[in-house]
């Protein structure tokens, strides 16, 4: 599933222009650091963020494999990842309108903090704090950590969806420009049937068919040996 991390963290960079280019060309004018340094340290914080998410609800999806809903979980993240590619504009907009955005507010005053300060530990606390702002991508590629039940495998999921990023940003801090909002919106068009085929994945997986990539048997893992019934081959 990794790749599908990827592919996400990529496409979903240029629907997050709007929110995280101006920060972007901010921090590059000024980062007085030679070429890339301070810009890849802001990105690296902004995947860490990422990463350190991914843990968290992975570590949660693990609790509750622990009681039996293996297959249940990927059904139901799957199915819920369908829901928000149908209605992608309707979830972004509740997203990023909810009420408990008011600390919003507060987390891009201490991004502001940190951009005026300069340096790399600004730039790297800067990352971190961006890591944070609503996005609907980050919590569809949020909910398929969760599904993969394992907080390793959560933030490493995380982290290559924050990888998909780095290259349109890093691109927008050296250029100074923002791409056009026709170019924008093509590969923004693209989204939601990204976000399709991760959730149709995940079904497929959590439907436990006994492929060993694709529907492997989840209700096996984490037991001792393979469940009766099931043969084995030498």
């Amino acid at each position: 599933m990794i790749w599908t991390a990827v592919a996400l963290g990529f496409l979903g960079s240029f629907h997050c222009l709007g929110m995280c280019g101006p920060i972007a060309m901010a921090i590059s004018a000024k980062d007085a650091a030679p070429f890339l340094q301070n810009k890849i340290i802001y990105n690296l914080g902004r995947t860490l963020t990422y990463s350190l998410l991914g843990a968290v609800v992975g570590m949660l999806g693990y609790s509750l494999s622990l009681v039996g809903f293996q297959q249940g979980i990927s059904i139901g993240m799957g199915i819920f990842i369908l829901l928000m590619a149908f209605f992608y504009k309707k979830s972004e907009s509740i997203i990023t309108g909810s009420g408990f955005f008011g600390a919003v507010y507060r987390l891009k005053s201490s991004l502001s903090h940190f951009l005026k300060r300069g340096g790399s530990f600004a730039f790297f606390m800067s990352g971190i704090l961006n890591g944070f702002l609503p996005c609907g991508m980050v919590y569809i590629a949020l909910i398929a950590s969760l599904a993969l039940q394992s907080p390793l495998d959560g933030a490493i999921y995380m982290f290559s969806f924050g990888l998909g990023t780095i290259p349109m940003l890093i691109g927008v801090m050296i250029s100074g420009k923002l791409l056009p909002l026709t170019m924008r919106q093509k590969f923004t068009k693209a989204l939601p049937y990204m976000a399709m085929l991760i959730g149709i994945l995940f079904i497929v997986r959590g439907m436990g068919l006994g492929g060993h990539i694709l529907s492997p048997d989840l209700q096996a893992f984490g037991q001792e040996g393979p469940k009766e019934g099931i043969e084995v081959c030498e």
